[in-house]
């Protein structure tokens, strides 16, 4: 087989990708092509990886190149995981110049106005490699990682609507996390189903397998003692400013035992989860920064210390990782691919992919995040018959956005990106909208000047 990574100058997923490829017996006699435009770090995460190789004796071949197109022919697997520009200098634009115009957003990455501009500067950039990808590489699997997850996988697969073009998202390893804890059981014991928007989806069912009997009213009755007193991103970061090593925890599904006292503070990184628990008696997946970008509320109940030290805590992690390869495997992009081309089965978490009916009450222009049945070489997503009345209606809030934001990049017009802004729950202001679409395209000309 042959695996292309595109971004795999970031060591954290160039060598973490290469690292689960590398545990799989099936894949032996695979060739990975590493893709980065930096070619320093490219060549840097090759040196580890060959090494890596040649001391376990591994029947893997590596190659790496600036130009995906020398690349792309007769790929596989295309796994994609990059961003454009400096990553924390955009992203500090995207949260505080909104601000300035008064949108009270609570996090800028993926929802709200950050989130907007995000996807109007990164989904371009992954359309032309998905124009390379449907030219040179039209049967290849592909795989995304770049955020804003569910703006990608809309826009792509609305030009693209054949290509077999997959979000893949971190957040659903939580419940792995959290759950054997609050039910005081093993994770494999429990068959579990989550669904909604990339950042924005909860539990819906829960079992246990041992006994068939329905684990949901377990949960509701538990998590609250134990979300009330975990520790939160403020305590790590304390944590970390006073033994100066960071954990990791995007990816990860163990369970974060640094010693750390429960939090003083109650509900730590999710004042705004614990509403959604309470009104909607329903489980999320992720904590109040990833939730509060997209509900218009949010700002009032949503932890905010957690959330600025959740941010503080990300950048740390990611100037202090260890650039290394591991034998253990992170990531499901591998078991995936073990089930299609293997014909396994099994049943995948989360995957993202344009709804075609797998959430009803959501239209099917956008992309949603579903569980998949992986069988007969194919990835099935699951439909639910029914999904819960008020959340459901929460996530319908949103998807004029993304419909919007995908029209503007495909279409170049400024208009829909100002339309998207209006459009979104978050954005309770309307006259200084042109003049701050206008700014951000000034200050990311390189970026956004294709909307001027």
């Amino acid at each position: 087989m042959k695996f292309v990574l595109v971004g795999a100058g970031s060591a954290q997923f160039g060598l973490g990708m290469l690292s689960d490829i590398c545990t799989s017996e099936m894949l032996y006699g695979s060739h990975i092509s590493l893709v980065d435009i930096d070619v320093k770090a490219l060549e840097k995460v090759a040196s580890i990886a060959r090494n890596f190789i040649r001391e376990r004796s591994l029947p893997f071949t590596i190659s790496t190149n600036t130009d995906r197109i020398a690349e792309l022919a007769g790929a596989d697997v295309v796994v994609i995981a990059i961003e454009v520009g400096r990553r924390f200098t955009l992203w500090d634009e995207d949260w505080t110049i909104p601000q300035q115009y008064g949108i009270r957003q609570v996090y800028g990455e993926n929802g709200g106005a950050g989130g907007v501009f995000h996807a109007l500067r990164i989904t371009p950039v992954i359309m032309q490699i998905c124009d390379d990808i449907a030219r040179l590489a039209p049967d290849a699997y592909v795989f995304n990682y770049s955020n804003p997850m569910t703006a990608i996988v809309t826009t792509v697969l609305r030009k693209y609507p054949t290509m077999k073009f997959i979000g893949m998202c971190h957040e659903i390893a939580s419940l792995e996390r959290y759950l054997p804890q609050i039910l005081h059981t093993p994770f494999e014991n429990l068959q579990l189903r989550a669904a909604g928007l990339n950042h924005f989806s909860v539990l819906l069912e829960a079992r246990y397998k041992d006994s068939g009997t329905d684990a949901y009213p377990d949960i509701l009755s538990k998590a609250p003692d134990f979300f009330e007193r975990e520790p939160g991103y403020s305590d790590i970061l304390e944590y970390v400013s006073m033994h100066g090593e960071a954990p990791r925890t995007e990816g990860s599904t163990g369970q974060l035992d640094l010693g750390i006292e429960r939090s003083a503070k109650s509900w730590a990184d999710r004042t705004m989860f614990k509403q959604i628990m309470e009104r909607y008696k329903l489980l999320p997946i992720t904590v109040d920064s990833h939730l509060g970008e997209y509900v218009q509320w949010a700002h009032e109940v949503a932890d905010h210390k957690g959330i600025k030290d959740f941010y503080a805590l990300y950048q740390l992690s990611l100037s202090h990782a260890e650039p290394r390869m591991r034998t253990e495997r992170h990531e499901r992009i591998v078991t995936i691919v073990e089930g299609v081309f293997g014909d396994r089965s099994y049943e995948e978490p989360a995957i993202n992919v344009l709804n075609d009916g797998y959430i009803p009450d959501l239209p099917s222009s956008v992309a949603v995040e579903v569980p998949a049945i992986v069988e007969n070489q194919k990835l099935n997503p699951i439909r639910f018959e029914q999904y819960p009345k008020g959340f459901g209606a929460l996530l319908r809030n949103y998807t004029g956005v993304y419909d919007l934001l995908a029209e503007a990049v495909l279409t170049k017009k400024k208009e829909y990106a100002i339309q998207a802004l209006l459009a979104c729950p978050i954005v309770d202001t309307c006259s200084k909208i042109p003049e701050l679409v206008e700014l951000m395209i000034q200050r990311q000309k390189q970026f956004l000047g294709y909307l001027s």
